[in-house]
């Protein structure tokens, strides 16, 4: 197996399962839920998109279509907030998947999260005024 390669237990059932169990926790959690809870209007519909996320991720199966900078950029998210996400995240995929696995996840996660932060959260010093 190529280090990029998917590990064998990172399959389409796999990933449904894991994007169900983990945003049970979110829509859950004191700091994330309300977030997505405020967002999300058809809690079925989103999974579903996000599974398609994840395998076109993890699987380049191209399930997925969307924005997911543009998703983001419109809720007053903190890094905080990026930060609880990832925990949840890693708490999840260590509880589903064997560690070489969980670790694939979650270092695809970290990468995305650090993307999407950057996007958001990056102001570049505004040039001194003459």
């Amino acid at each position: 197996m190529e280090p990029t390669d998917p590990h064998p237990q990172i399959t389409e059932v796999a990933l449904v399962r894991l994007v169900d169990r983990f945003y049970a926790k979110v829509r859950h959690d004191p700091l994330i839920g309300p977030i997505f809870n405020g967002a999300v209007h058809d809690w079925d519909e989103h999974l579903e998109k996000l599974a398609g996320f994840w395998s076109s991720v993890m699987l380049t199966s191209g399930r997925y279509k969307g924005n997911p900078f543009g998703a983001h950029q419109k809720h007053p998210l903190t890094p905080q907030m990026f930060e609880r996400w990832l925990a949840l995240w890693d708490e999840t995929t260590g509880e589903m998947f064997e560690p070489r696995a969980a670790d694939q996840l979650r270092a695809k996660a970290r990468r995305i999260g650090a993307s999407l932060q950057q996007g958001l959260f990056f102001r570049p010093l505004a040039p001194a005024e003459a």
